[in-house]
């Protein structure tokens, strides 16, 4: 190793030595200051979900409705509507929904059962509405690895791009990435290649690209960007990942939604320009079930699965100042534990003054329960109940609730 590095910088030294270009080459520009209301607008196409000229990224786990969600958001663009709460920037899109793992059929399954749902007719979608298929045929390869290596496909890339162009494509989502090329997916260097090949396809036919892409087995955890599957290159290529969750048990618990019913419902947001935000913060949608009307006789036919927007049930909605007054004056008087499974737990001052439903000690179950709980959490923060530790009747020391900030109107305690 040393005789190695003797001869390398021998080289270096005989090397023959190149005299620089006459004339700069590189140069700093000074930066000139601009009225910051001439600066042109972003081009958002689609909410701050798909930008022209930019790539996305939208991971999630299997059978969360993420198909369901993407013919949605194709809906919401080509129409102009904020079918799911998102703006559509400058009127309506064209958009071309390319899947690479379910047929034909299927697809039009979804966007039916979305149209007969939302009411779009076909005058309304006006043309712009592009779908294709692997299983019917429509494959898309952007690039290959085998014995002699890694290479793009340079004629598909073209194609790709000469068509975008020749519909005036605004958006194109593809479903799953996985299946959009033939490298590893575990090839950090071909997928950065890949996804930076996506991204120029983007900037050339001054579209949005989107891309569908799994996770890998996480095990009950969140998916974030960085649970997708394989190399990182991908969401480290993106300008944004939109990540899909599942409703949690607790979260269901919370908002008094019962069951199995919790998997109709699944939250996404922006892992890459808004890390994680509450649950209550992100974007929540619900899966309803849509009769096509393809059956014979009675038989009512394929019921099919349509994205609707859903809001988090508020645990303040209807309170008032007096309310939480009156849930102090009472919590005053009384020996009140911070532990629901006690007889004398502060949520049956809640619920005597709000007519809710405290359940039984000590497993307090019910449909109020979640509610109480929360708005206990959230008093206890903000200072309008205080949790103290206080010897009990026995002599034991206890965490009691007692009354804080007095509640006064405007109170930001509600």
């Amino acid at each position: 190793m040393v005789s190695a590095s003797l001869s390398a910088a021998a080289r270096l030294a005989t090397a023959e030595v190149v005299e620089p270009l006459s004339g700069p080459l590189v140069r700093a520009t000074p930066y000139q200051c601009r009225d910051p209301r001439s600066i042109p607008l972003r081009p958002w196409i689609y909410g701050r979900q798909f930008l022209r000229g930019s790539l996305s990224v939208i991971v999630a786990p299997g059978a969360v409705g993420k198909t369901s969600l993407l013919v949605g958001h194709a809906l919401a663009m080509v129409t102009g509507r904020s079918l799911l709460e998102k703006t559509v920037w400058d009127g309506p899109k064209r958009v071309w929904l390319w899947n690479l793992e379910d047929s034909q059929d299927e697809l039009s399954r979804l966007i039916e059962a979305a149209r007969l749902h939302w009411r779009i007719s076909e005058e309304e979608i006006g043309g712009r509405l592009y779908v294709d298929s692997a299983l019917d045929g429509a494959g898309l390869c952007l690039a290959t690895e085998d014995n002699t290596g890694f290479r793009i496909m340079e004629p598909v890339v073209n194609a790709l791009v000469d068509e975008l162009l020749a519909r005036k494509i605004d958006a194109l989502v593809v479903d799953p990435f996985v299946s959009s090329h033939g490298v590893s997916e575990n090839n950090n260097g071909a997928i950065d290649a890949v996804a930076k090949q996506w991204a120029r396809v983007g900037v050339r036919a001054n579209c949005a690209i989107g891309l569908v892409h799994h996770t890998k087995k996480l095990n009950g955890g969140e998916t974030t960007a960085e649970g997708a599957r394989g190399a990182s290159a991908l969401p480290n290529a993106a300008r944004s990942v939109i990540a899909l969750n599942r409703m949690t048990v607790d979260e269901a618990s919370q908002w008094g939604i019962e069951g199995d019913d919790r998997r109709r419902f699944f939250r996404a947001y922006d892992d890459k320009n808004n890390r994680a935000p509450p649950a209550s913060k992100s974007d929540w949608y619900r899966l309803a079930s849509v009769q096509l009307g393809n059956g014979i006789a009675d038989d009512p036919g394929d019921s099919v699965q349509v994205v609707l927007p859903w809001t988090p049930p508020d645990a303040f909605t209807g309170l008032t100042w007096e309310h939480l007054r009156d849930i102090q004056a009472k919590v005053a008087t009384g020996t009140f534990r911070d532990s629901s499974q006690s007889p004398d737990w502060a949520g049956e001052a809640v619920a005597e003054v709000l007519g809710l439903d405290p359940g039984e000690a000590p497993k307090r179950t019910g449909k109020d329960v979640a509610r109480i709980k929360s708005l206990l959490s959230t008093w206890v923060q903000n200072g309008a109940l205080i949790v103290r530790e206080e010897k009990d009747s026995k002599g034991n020391k206890r965490p009691f609730v007692r009354a804080g900030t007095p509640a006064e109107p405007e109170s930001s305690s509600l």
